[in-house]
């Protein structure tokens, strides 16, 4: 454990300056004013649920996130349903989403800006107020199903930024 505390201090050392303009991001996801906490990069897979619409008919329903970070090819925590991002150094947040803009593809789930609205434990994320996901590939599964009750996951990968206020 004391090795993966080391490894997160340092990527935080690594990544405490603002990373990403906010200029190049598109507006509905942009945090003017916040500074870069961390940066990282998932891998991983979002799971869906074949469930009845509000018309009556089957498709598939998001149903959560399965992801592996990375820093530096290094495994340094996971993302879950919540959702929430948690560290090897015990530090975790959850958030709710406040900003979306389209992925790159029609095959890519969106770029998010989400508002954390909880913390857990102690650690590089402490401080942090907001996430970003941006760069995503693939995640997104759109369309008909055949039996209520079944899963699909499909893989994507992301960046998440963690930002701070000032």
């Amino acid at each position: 454990m004391p090795a993966l505390k080391s490894l997160a201090l340092a990527i935080f050392a690594l990544t405490s300056t603002s990373a990403f303009a906010a200029e190049s991001l598109p507006a509905a996801i942009a945090a003017p004013g916040e500074t870069t906490v961390l940066s990282v990069h998932a891998e991983g897979a979002q799971v869906y649920e074949c469930k009845a619409g509000t018309d009556g008919k089957l498709a598939w329903a998001f149903r959560e996130p399965i992801a592996t970070l990375l820093a530096e090819g290094k495994t340094i925590g996971r993302h879950y349903a919540g959702p929430n991002w948690e560290l090897a150094d015990g530090s975790a947040v959850a958030a709710k989403a406040a900003g979306n803009a389209p992925g790159a593809t029609g095959a890519d789930i969106a770029w998010l800006k989400l508002d954390v609205t909880a913390h857990r434990g102690s650690g590089v994320l402490t401080p942090v107020t907001t996430v970003q996901r941006i760069n995503t590939h693939g995640g997104k599964l759109d369309g008909a199903c055949d039996k209520a009750g079944e899963f699909k996951s499909v893989p994507y990968s992301a960046d998440y930024i963690f930002l701070k206020k000032g």
